[in-house]
């Protein structure tokens, strides 16, 4: 597979440092990267962090003068992110198969092509939560990404008890839906 002239051109520019470059890269492709790591057992911070340790793996290859990119750099980046975060998990203990068994250079081009949807949904379900407006935003985020107890919710938001926060929840749960289909549902017409 023959590169492109952007992806060589990127590649030289991050040999430079070039600071366009850096943020060419990450404006490209850490959405790719988040989602990947939102999909498994990761936050947004760790998706920053395998992103950060990605690039500068990219970026020692790139200075080395040796390294020959077989791939487009969006293939290359996502392979070595996802095996930084796959042997993050094992460390965690939060992954059972041991990365060694994995390939070195993992086959993307159609997991690429289902996370780019999956990132695309995830985007729409953000804009969807943003237009809900609070408190619903907020409680649906500390359930859902900050893993908060109900009883916990309950006390941050000010209900009576647990049981009132998770009808809440389920309300705002209803009202998230229902926006974010009407959105997805035009944006598919």
């Amino acid at each position: 597979m023959k590169i492109g002239s952007t992806d060589e051109q990127l590649l030289a520019g991050l040999a430079r440092n070039d600071r366009k470059t850096i943020e060419i890269l990450y404006k490209e492709y850490f959405g790719m990267v988040q989602a990947f790591i939102l999909n498994n057992n990761g936050s947004v911070d760790d998706a920053r962090d395998i992103f950060q340790e990605t690039m500068i793996v990219l970026y020692e290859k790139a200075c080395s003068g040796t390294f020959e990119l077989t791939a487009q750099i969006k293939t290359y980046l996502y392979s070595v992110a996802r095996r930084l975060w796959l042997k993050r998990l094992q460390q965690m203990q939060r992954f059972g198969t041991k990365v060694e068994t994995l390939e070195e250079v993992v086959q993307v081009d159609e997991d690429l092509e289902d996370h780019q949807k999956k990132n695309e949904a995830y985007l729409m379900m953000d804009k969807a939560l943003t237009r809900m407006g609070e408190p619903c935003k907020s409680l649906l985020e500390a359930y859902y990404l900050q893993k908060k107890s109900m009883q916990e919710i309950s006390n941050d938001f000010g209900y009576t008890n647990a049981d009132n926060a998770k009808n809440q929840k389920y309300k705002c749960l209803n009202r998230l839906k229902k926006t974010f289909f009407a959105h997805f549902n035009k944006s598919d017409g």
